[in-house]
């Protein structure tokens, strides 16, 4: 019988959802005596449709495993001047202007099934967007926990934001020269930050979030203490921070993509697979926003080909393109030429891929949730940030953590002066460095992985952390 209750405010969009979720699920699975509500906000349009499907499934999931959904009505959204000031700013209105909406949800429904007592609500668990929510949290008297779906290193970063401003006062250029963050080992170059760091409006949406953060009662990051042991390290020795719990690595093993092939297709792409050498497998995938256009693609088809090696190659064409046609894209006669060594797609299970014996590498945006994916599955990574965090993901991958090879780390999908493209010989460089088996980083991902996996198990790092985290909620 659930005693004690936690409810979530996860940001709009399926990277931060997805975690939240199986984050739920840990903590239900983990103490009998805890259930959670999940309050979730529809994404305006364009990107509400990638959500629809997943939301569907888990609102439909029968009662019983106690963790609810509940659906927020959508309310009028903030101006289109404001997005295009800052889109991180704008996810920050659009969340802040639901404080009424979540906290008459939270009185609203405070009660459980009738079956069940009423459980004392124990906390109110926000995502990075959502700090806005504090002021809800600390209304209705229930402590303020952040979930950070991202790394311990970028949440160091965000941090850094305040220090960075007290010296300054202004936002970052590329012209800043090496960085010391506190959460990474090695000088950060500036033109390696993120995108929202030298744009003013998103640059002061996270520092003021990163204030936010410290008034919350602890803090939960979706890494493994082992992966991130500097970053994290560095946030726990930090005595103005909250409490840090590594809960990490949380996965979705049923992902799909959300505009996935017919199982037909990807049963075509698994079987392949089933056919090519262990470890043999180039993978190139950048999430549902990294979309290139038709010169960056010609260089990289030629790079492959040079390469000689075997390739899986998801494609999302603009929706404005010309053609659909790859072989009216792609050099004349790639897709012939290479047929018995490499498939070109357009979505791609990704998960099962990157689980899968003959994958060998990943080309990969360096997503959060595409980098612990890698790991997880002991699969080396080539950098190739396009947006958001990932260029500053990317340089500690590549520098601290040590689990990928660059290929560039300086090019920048929505920003014309720095998306130069990248050459084929470049790309050739790269995939042969990372495919060569004698290349030590491989062994170091295979070891790192089963490090991740042990780290979940009971005794493992993040199984005590989480623990830790329930007692914490617990007696409070």
């Amino acid at each position: 019988m659930s005693q004690f209750e936690l409810v979530f405010v996860p940001t709009p969009s399926i990277g931060h959802l997805v975690p939240f979720c199986k984050f739920a699920e840990k903590l239900v699975d983990r103490d009998e005596r805890l259930c959670v509500t999940i309050l979730i906000i529809r994404p305006p349009p364009p990107w509400g449709s990638t959500l629809d499907a997943f939301i569907e499934r888990i609102s439909s999931a029968p009662e019983g495993n106690r963790i609810r959904y509940i659906i927020l009505a959508q309310i009028e959204l903030p101006s289109l001047e404001e997005l295009a000031k800052s889109i991180e700013n704008y996810i920050s209105l659009l969340i802040a202007s639901y404080r009424p909406i979540v906290k008459d949800a939270i009185i609203s429904n405070k009660a459980w099934p009738a079956t069940d007592s009423n459980p004392k609500i124990v906390g109110l668990v926000i995502d990075m967007f959502c700090t806005s929510m504090i002021d809800v949290a600390n209304e209705l008297d229930i402590p303020p926990y952040l979930f950070f779906t991202s790394g311990a290193a970028f949440l160091g970063f965000l941090f850094y934001l305040s220090v960075w401003h007290d010296q300054f006062g202004r936002e970052f250029n590329r012209f800043d020269g090496d960085l010391n963050i506190a959460a990474y080992a090695h000088p950060v170059p500036s033109k390696f930050l993120p995108s929202f760091a030298f744009v003013k409006y998103g640059y002061d949406s996270f520092r003021n979030h990163g204030v936010r953060f410290k008034e919350t009662k602890g803090i939960i990051i979706n890494t493994v203490e082992e992966f991130e042991s500097y970053a994290v390290n560095s946030l726990a020795s930090d005595p103005e921070l909250p409490p840090v719990y590594t809960a990490g690595f949380l996965l979705n093993f049923e992902a799909q993509n959300s505009n996935g092939n017919s199982k037909s297709e990807d049963e075509e792409i698994m079987k392949w697979l089933d056919q090519q050498p262990p470890s043999s497998v180039l993978f190139l995938c950048f999430g549902s926003a990294g979309i290139f256009e038709e010169p960056q693609l010609i260089q990289m088809a030629i790079g492959l080909e040079q390469s000689g090696v075997r390739f899986l190659w998801s494609i999302h064409l603009p929706v404005d393109a010309e053609t659909t046609k790859l072989e009216e894209i792609l050099p004349e006669g790639f897709l012939e030429r290479t047929k018995n060594r490499g498939i070109v797609c357009g979505w791609a299970p990704q998960v099962d891929i990157l689980a899968h014996k003959a994958t060998g590498a990943f080309v990969s945006h360096c997503g959060w949730n595409s980098t612990i994916e890698s790991v997880w599955h002991g699969v080396p990574i080539v950098a190739w940030p396009l947006y958001a965090e990932q260029h500053i993901n990317a340089f500690q991958l590549v520098n601290d953590l040590e689990v990928a090879v660059e290929l560039t780390m300086n090019y920048r999908m929505r920003d014309s002066d720095h998306s130069e493209i990248v050459k084929a010989e470049e790309m050739d460089k790269a995939i042969r460095r990372i495919m060569d088996r004698e290349n030590p980083l491989r062994k170091r991902v295979k070891e790192m992985g089963e490090i991740c996996r042990n780290a979940l198990t009971e005794g493992g790092s993040s199984f005590i952390s989480l623990g830790r985290f329930i007692e914490t909620i617990l007696d409070s």
